[in-house]
């Protein structure tokens, strides 16, 4: 199971591809570096409506070459493909859309009931600078640093039953989620934290899991500069 790989530190690196800059083209040479660096896993998605034929032929190429779990990121009902492993069902909490909160999440329950994936019940929480996701999202952003609105959230989403939490910056974000907030969350709740966004350094990584946090994901790194993936992953695993 996935969500227990992550629960007991058996995936503490995932690596997120978005399938409209790294298509099946491109994948192969992503991988390679992928499997060099010791990355856990493969996260499948993006911000964008991403429609279900290029995420399907993106997973598909992605389990041609590597035996690396594959978990989609949904952005929409489309972005779905049967071939991956698991499905991040997330729920973007502080969206003001109730598309991101509940709807599309409706649209593709009875789908995924029938599929062969584990399916983990993810709450999404968008902090700031928010980047694409967030404004795609209609995010209302928490404070990369305010502990209080984090607190409250990730208590909610225990309270209904939600597998795991994502504290994500952002895409491409300058900078991370504070560390400290990491912890605050990380010390209040018993089901797994993730997160991601702005983490390009080694010692970041290495930060948010002394603080607590079930594992880290980075995306546009792997894309734009992969020989440093390896360091990061190192770091986490050191």
């Amino acid at each position: 199971m996935i969500l227990e790989n992550i629960k007991y530190g058996r995936i503490r690196h995932l690596t997120l591809l978005d399938p409209e800059k790294s298509g099946p083209d491109r994948i192969e040479g992503l991988i390679e570096f992928i499997e060099r660096s010791g990355s856990d896993a493969i996260m499948v998605g993006g911000s964008t409506n991403t429609g279900s034929k290029l995420v399907d032929d993106v997973v598909v190429s992605i389990k041609r070459l590597t035996k690396k779990p594959v978990i989609l990121f949904p952005s929409s009902p489309e972005a779905l493909s049967a071939h991956a492993d698991a499905i991040f069902f997330l729920s973007l909490l502080n969206s003001e859309s109730l598309n991101y909160v509940v709807g599309y999440q409706v649209q593709s329950a009875r789908l995924l009931k029938r599929s062969m994936m584990e399916i983990i019940s993810v709450a999404y929480l968008v902090f700031e600078p928010g980047m694409t996701v967030g404004r795609v999202g209609k995010a209302k952003l928490i404070g990369r640093d305010d502990v209080s609105k984090a607190l409250d959230y990730a208590s909610a989403a225990e309270l209904m039953g939600f597998q795991a939490i994502y504290l994500e910056a952002g895409s491409g974000a300058p900078k991370s989620i504070d560390p400290d907030l990491v912890k605050a969350v990380c010390d209040d709740v018993t089901i797994p934290v993730i997160v991601g966004g702005g983490i390009r350094e080694p010692y970041t990584a290495k930060k948010m899991l002394f603080a607590g946090a079930a594992a880290v994901v980075t995306g546009t790194i792997a894309e734009s500069d992969p020989s440093a993936l390896g360091k990061i992953v190192s770091a986490i695993k050191s």
